[in-house]
């Protein structure tokens, strides 16, 4: 987070107020984080197409739900988390991902699908019945 803030300071004059500034930080706070990462550990990616599946989105209700699922996607490994996290949580598109992580679409999707494959199955396991995975 540091490398990331001291990034920002860095380059303040390269931004040009088209867009907001706030997305500005956090394209370049994502891009050091995936430099952490790619730096401490190789992702493991695989390449095959898959269907992608949607997750309804259900607000936990309290501190340990939140815990449980944090752990469920701190539990996933380095290349679904990495995809998992970028596309459902922080809002970016497969070709977005793809870019940054420089792999393909069809990669992103298919480390997304495995992803919450995971999810599903171990929230199944566990008996967790209030958050639902849909087919798009």
């Amino acid at each position: 987070m540091l490398n990331g803030f001291l990034k920002v300071f860095q380059n303040i004059e390269s931004f040009k107020n088209e867009g907001s500034f706030e997305g500005w930080i956090r394209q370049i706070m994502v891009r050091e984080c995936l430099s952490m990462i790619r730096i401490q550990a190789k992702l493991q990616l695989f390449s095959d197409e898959k269907q992608p599946f949607d997750i309804q989105k259900v607000e936990p209700h309290d501190a340990l739900e939140y815990d449980y699922y944090q752990s469920l996607i701190d539990a996933l490994p380095d290349g679904y988390r990495v995809v998992f996290v970028l596309y459902c949580i922080e809002g970016y598109k497969h070709q977005e991902i793809a870019k940054i992580l420089n792999i393909k679409i069809g990669t992103s999707k298919s480390q997304l699908n495995r992803a919450r494959q995971m999810l599903q199955t171990q929230i199944k396991k566990d008996n967790h019945s209030n958050y639902v995975v849909t087919k798009i």
